[in-house]
């Protein structure tokens, strides 16, 4: 049986509200394959007093036909059930919980609650009235709603304007694995890569724990890529897809923009982001919410400036994979051992190197806790210089850490196979960018150059403008 890794902040939260004297309404969201219904299943095991999985695109007479046989195994009902509505479904819930005789709370899960709402249901209606005239009433009904479509349950539970409207007790948005946390998996697997590898897979899995569960976990990465991406009838051939579509409403309007940001790894503005689409209204601004609210993009500030600006990245490393070396793949190239060629071809090398920057991005705790400033107020952004360089290009930096204390990290993310050579030219660079950053931001305070690599930075004459090293092992932290 597979373990439950981490966790542990929501597993106590879950605990804590089964414990509380009152009636609970727990939300739990996050992207698809993040592990919700796994998290909810093995922390409560057998306590369930009610379960019901909606189903993904199943009309409203199969979902009450579903919900019905839900209430006859849970309440040992021998007859079948005939529910012809939502209102009806909600009463026959509280019937069967009232013939329940016993002590402890009451665990209700509803599993993919949006699939559930369906178009003219009433869905959310009959659940508003379940909740304020009956179950809020008792202090004894603990009901857990989950679901991937993270804009459905924001829009309709976490921010509910109607009759649902505070009525939600406490909201756990689940994120993916963190470095640590895949180790962890993996070594609870028996698998032995090194942190490399591990850093590796990270940039095509992203942390998400289903895909990890697909791995052979006594082979090594490439063949697992290929395994899960590039051989026929792969395992993972058809997630792209399936992904947006089981997320979003009108998936493709979303993946124009996805595909957009995947061609400009530096990111776009809203307004840039606006002029390629070719609309920049209401519709784009949630299209943008609705992915930052799944993770896969990321809204970074530029430096000194809340608004203005700001510069939109795809985060999300599945599909930045998928856009760099799957989309257009052809089954005719596949050999078996696809990737265990392309792997060390200078574009991956290269790719891996931009990639390696996002997983810095993603363990930004991790970075401040290496650099001994976790208990020191800091503002995390990005800066995009007015003027060229010497390069002819305009300097920018993915990573600033704006410190309380009057002190700035301008950060440096390296991936390599050894210890990071800094050259005459290179040092000659972060000088040159570093003036230009005291140019055109009129800072005042101290800047200190940090580097954050897989191995350290070798010691040598151009090391010097190096201040603080953040180590790959210390994005392994807790």
């Amino acid at each position: 049986m597979e373990q439950l890794i981490g966790r542990e902040r929501e597993i106590k939260e879950l605990w804590r509200c089964y414990d509380s004297p009152r009636s609970e309404f727990v939300v739990i969201y996050g992207r698809r394959r993040i592990g919700k219904t796994f998290l909810v299943t093995q922390t409560f095991k057998d306590k369930f007093s009610f379960l019901f999985t909606g189903s993904h695109k199943a009309p409203k007479e199969r979902q009450l036909e579903l919900f019905a046989k839900a209430l006859q195994h849970y309440g040992h009902i021998s007859m079948p059930l005939k529910i012809d509505n939502w209102y009806h479904a909600f009463d026959a819930l509280e019937i069967m919980l009232d013939s329940q005789n016993t002590s402890e709370k009451k665990i209700l899960f509803f599993d993919e609650m949006p699939w559930i709402d369906t178009s003219r249901s009433e869905f959310v209606a009959a659940l508003e009235d379940f909740w304020n005239t009956w179950a809020a009433l008792r202090d004894d009904i603990y009901l857990i709603a989950s679901g991937s479509a993270t804009s459905w349950m924001v829009n309709n539970l976490v921010e509910n304007q109607g009759g649902l409207h505070n009525r939600i007790t406490s909201s756990i948005y689940l994120r993916a694995f963190t470095l640590r946390e895949c180790e962890q998996y993996l070594r609870c697997h028996n698998c032995t890569w090194d942190r490399y590898t591990i850093a590796q897979s990270y940039m095509y899995l992203g942390g998400v724990p289903f895909y990890y569960s697909l791995l052979e976990f006594n082979r090594e990465l490439s063949y697992n890529v290929d395994l899960l991406f590039f051989r026929s009838k792969a395992k993972l051939s058809n997630e792209f897809n399936d992904l947006y579509d089981v997320l979003f409403t009108g998936a493709d309007r979303y993946i124009e923009i996805v595909k957009l940001l995947a061609q400009k790894r530096e990111g776009m503005t809203r307004k840039e982001l606006g002029e390629k689409l070719g609309e920049n209204g209401g519709g784009l601004t949630r299209r943008l919410q609705n992915l930052e609210n799944c993770d896969f993009i990321t809204t970074y500030v530029q430096l000194g400036n809340k608004k203005k600006g700001a510069i939109i990245r795809l985060t999300d490393f599945f599909t930045l994979f998928y856009y760099k070396f799957i989309d257009g793949f052809g089954l005719s190239k596949s050999t078996g051992n696809y990737w265990n060629r392309k792997m060390f071809e200078p574009s991956v090398i290269s790719w891996q190197g931009l990639t390696f920057e996002l997983i810095c991005l993603k363990h930004i705790e991790q970075i401040k806790k290496s650099l001994g400033i976790s208990g020191v107020h800091t503002e995390v952004s990005s800066w995009r210089s007015q003027q060229t360089n010497s390069e002819n290009k305009k300097a920018q930096i993915d990573l600033i850490i704006d410190r309380s204390d009057r002190c700035i990290h301008l950060c440096e993310m390296k991936f390599s196979t050894e210890p990071y050579t800094i050259t005459k030219d290179y040092e000659m660079k972060l000088r040159e960018r570093m003036a230009i950053f005291r140019e055109e931001t009129k800072t005042r305070k101290t800047l200190l150059t940090t580097f954050v690599t897989t191995f350290g930075i070798k010691s040598g004459i151009h090391a010097g403008i190096v201040q603080q090293q953040v180590t790959l092992d210390e994005l392994f932290d807790n």
